[in-house]
């Protein structure tokens, strides 16, 4: 376990900014406002915003299978 626990933590912090970055988003567009983070700080440079998006979706993607079949991205298994 001890192995995975950085990388654990770096996708877990990627989800979760990626699922912040889509709350603010849609909280963006009921307030008629740009709320994105991500194109907020990278706009100018669209290839730099896409390739966030994508590491954010692959960093999901790891998620997901270190959750389903590896059980090592728990809460309980990193203290």
């Amino acid at each position: 376990m001890a192995k995975h626990k950085p990388m654990c933590l770096l996708v877990s912090l990627l989800v979760v900014v990626g699922a912040v970055n889509w709350g603010l988003s849609a909280l963006g567009y009921f307030l008629k406002t740009n709320l994105n983070v991500v194109n907020l700080l990278l706009g100018s440079w669209p290839v730099v915003e896409n390739v966030v998006y994508l590491v954010v979706g692959l960093a999901g993607l790891a998620f997901g299978y270190m959750y389903l079949m590896m059980k090592e991205c728990s809460c309980e298994k990193m203290k």
